[in-house]
């Protein structure tokens, strides 16, 4: 006998950047494999209940062609003996969104849709899981990914899925991906817990983790073309959300010492190798700190 999937997901579309995503929780081992899929500038797509994960690159495949949401479902679906236990969200890159929940999901199971995203779930607590989702969703602020993750967790606060927690996912795609990052890739977030007691806190703290190190990335561009000014004042920025984070202290510290600001390295450097000593040997060979390095301080800090 196949395993229930009993799942709550929510699909969306920010126009802001065209970013597309997905984000899943389930009493399911391993549901990122299965649940999320999305493809920059096309949409995105979660299947589940009895979870069919072709269905995530046909739909997408559909919507590429030109289907609208509803369409590309009702198309995926008309073949299939077993449409009754399917359960489907899907947006597209113009913010059309639809779902579709068959009579045989195991209760209880449902969707809503709203201006550029969808919300569905299966096996819940009650009807209000999925409201608190989509609600969750409209009114958070900031990135999709935030946005998608807090829909998770009010989901989770209203009841979430009647067995339980085990894993999450989330995944968001991006046009031309970031334009500052080394990747050269679309997807700009892709997180999984796998098997966790509570893999939506799981999944925060990742994506936490996550948006830290794309903050220190996102001065690269503005390093390679010596833009120091410019680079102090993004990372200056970051630490705003993370003002003890060593990589972006660190960051902070070098554009400093190669902009001439002596005073401001030294001090940046010390609160760096304070919240992590490792880095003490980077710092000791880095050539950015070339206008430094006979200060005693220095040498003092990086144990020379």
């Amino acid at each position: 006998m196949e395993p229930s999937r009993g799942t709550f997901s929510i699909v969306a579309f920010d126009p802001e950047n065209g970013d597309v995503g997905v984000a899943v929780q389930s009493k399911y081992f391993a549901v990122g494999a299965v649940v999320p899929w999305a493809r920059a500038g096309v949409g995105a797509v979660a299947t589940q209940a009895a979870g069919r994960a072709a269905y995530g690159p046909e739909i997408l495949d559909l919507l590429a062609r030109g289907l609208e949401p509803a369409a590309a479902i009702e198309h995926a679906l008309a073949d299939d003996d077993r449409r009754e236990t399917r359960q489907l969200g899907v947006v597209d890159a113009h913010g059309r969104a639809a779902a579709f929940t068959g009579s045989e999901c195991n209760e209880w199971a449902g969707h809503a849709t709203g201006s550029g995203y969808a919300a569905q779930g299966n096996i819940l607590a009650g009807e209000a899981v999925v409201a608190e989702m989509a609600h969750a969703f409209e009114t958070t602020s900031g990135a999709l990914a935030e946005r998608l993750v807090a829909a998770l967790e009010a989901a989770q606060a209203a009841g979430g899925d009647r067995r339980g927690q085990q894993s999450a996912a989330l995944v968001v795609e991006r046009p031309g991906g970031v334009p500052e990052s080394r990747e050269g890739i679309d997807r700009i977030v892709d997180l999984r817990v796998d098997d966790h007691e509570e893999p939506i806190r799981e999944l925060r703290r990742l994506l936490e983790l996550h948006t830290r190190m794309a903050l220190v990335l996102e001065t690269t561009g503005l390093y390679e073309r010596r833009e120091w000014g410019a680079a102090i004042a993004a990372t200056q920025a970051s630490l705003e959300r993370f003002p003890d984070d060593p990589l972006l202290l660190y960051n902070l510290a070098c554009y400093e010492s190669l902009d001439g600001r002596r005073d401001d390295a030294l001090a940046h450097l010390g609160r760096a190798l304070s919240a992590d000593p490792a880095m003490r040997e980077t710092a000791r060979a880095d050539s950015d700190f070339a206008a430094i390095a006979d200060e005693p301080q220095f040498q003092a800090l990086v144990g020379a």
